[in-house]
């Protein structure tokens, strides 16, 4: 109402939503370089104080322009701090606990959208909204200083005295004190051996589609990645179009992650990651599709769907974040993580654009979401299964891996060990 964004101007929304959706583009490519140069833990705290500086700036706004490139910065910085910490997680917590620790860190969404929704009823004027929300994450960019940085990262980046003085520090917090004291230079290096060798091989975005296994990973992963964003964002853009009050709808929608979630930790800990995509991106889809033969006047029926297809698409977050760091190899696991996400955030930019085409006809938005939720899905079922199997290190783990998937029989691995001679990337090493 401020701006008069109404009639012939409506659709400017829409653009504000996809230029916040372009940072969060941007930010992917942009904070997985960073963290790779100057390490996970600084950029989560400058993620923190940009969000803030960007949000609060944001608030004061005197155009939508203006707004509109502070709501860009304020994209980028939300790229920033669920990539650093999606990598901390994955590179801090063991394998067995990951599936946990993943979908907690999730439920502190759900929170949020649920104290969201409250402040939003408390501070109707936006302006205050924007500012509440954004002030905490001076506070948030002070704490992330207790978080310790990754152990593989500085000794891969010739900290290992650093290192060696987190891994203590860790063990005291965690009642290992006398353990941790015992851990030495030497030892510390020996057994991160392997990794230092890989980190002498370099391997980049080319390589995603130059190597055979790697180009059918991450085209199936870019499909899941991209449909879950697109479809994700269209529900929850359009919660206003279910005619039930916005901040009950909202309260709803969050609150349906709690069994969501709950339902995707024992499912990836029993069913296994591949299956666990491929069901909640299906019904997901199905759901979606099914909106279009529901009428209007079934607001309760519409609502329903629209919040267990949520649920489902925030099922398939979790799963695709744990799975897409377990399926990429060491060697090139940031730059794989980054492309794939990369794609959730196009298809979150694009969301807002494809719900223009309901001016020609109303049902034609969700037959695209739905249908590109489905391709996603049937995606998913060409992916390598990682329930209870170590992260792989090199190329050859990879296609090992599949080998055996496929059940040729393969050599015993202390005998590959010895002969395995990386495959050389393209370009200088």
């Amino acid at each position: 109402m401020e701006w008069d964004l109404v009639c012939s101007s409506g659709k400017l929304k829409e653009m504000a939503q996809s230029i916040f959706m372009a940072g969060i583009l941007i930010g992917g490519p942009t904070f997985g370089e960073l963290s790779d140069r100057f390490g996970r833990k600084p950029i989560l705290t400058c993620s923190y104080l940009l969000l803030a500086a960007s949000g609060l700036s944001a608030s004061f706004s005197p155009n939508l322009l203006i707004y509109m490139i502070f709501r860009f910065l304020c994209g980028c910085s939300i790229s920033g701090i669920s990539l650093s910490t999606v990598i901390l997680n994955v590179e801090w917590v063991p394998t067995g606990m990951r599936a946990i620790s993943s979908t907690t860190i999730g439920y502190f969404y759900t929170i949020g959208q649920f104290i969201l929704s409250g402040l939003a009823y408390a501070i109707p004027q936006w302006r205050w909204l924007q500012l509440t929300v954004s002030l905490p994450f001076f506070i948030f960019s002070l704490t992330s200083w207790w978080t310790p940085e990754s152990i593989r990262w500085m000794v891969l980046s010739g900290k290992s005295s650093k290192a060696l003085k987190t891994l203590r520090r860790v063990a005291a917090f965690n009642g290992k004190k006398e353990e941790g004291e015992k851990l030495s230079l030497e030892e510390l290096k020996f057994n991160l051996q392997k990794d230092i060798s890989l980190a002498k091989v370099k391997y980049g975005l080319p390589d995603l589609i130059r190597i055979p296994i790697l180009r059918r990973v991450t085209f199936c992963l870019i499909l899941a990645w991209f449909s879950t964003g697109f479809a994700y964002y269209s529900l929850a853009m359009g919660v206003e179009e279910f005619g039930v009050n916005l901040y009950i709808l909202q309260i709803i929608f969050g609150g349906v992650d709690i069994p969501a979630k709950f339902i995707t930790i024992i499912s990836l800990s029993y069913l296994g990651r591949r299956l666990t995509l491929a069901i909640v991106l299906l019904l997901a889809g199905g759901a979606i599709l099914a909106l279009i033969f529901v009428p209007l006047d079934m607001q309760t029926l519409r609502t329903a769907l629209a919040v267990f297809g949520k649920g489902c698409l925030s099922s398939s977050f979790t799963c695709l974040f744990l799975y897409t760091s377990e399926l990429y190899p060491t060697v090139i696991r940031q730059t794989g993580m980054g492309v794939s996400n990369l794609w959730a955030r196009v298809g979150s930019m694009v969301a807002p654009l494809a719900k223009i085409t309901g001016e020609i006809q109303p049902f034609i938005p969700n037959v695209i979401y739905g249908t590109s939720t489905i391709l996603g899905g049937t995606a998913a079922f060409f992916l390598l299964e990682t329930l209870n199997r170590p992260l792989p290190e090199t190329i050859e783990d990879m296609e090992s891996w599949l080998q055996q998937a496929k059940g040729t029989k393969q050599e015993p691995e202390a005998e590959k060990a010895s002969q395995r001679i990386p495959l050389k990337p393209r370009g200088p090493s």
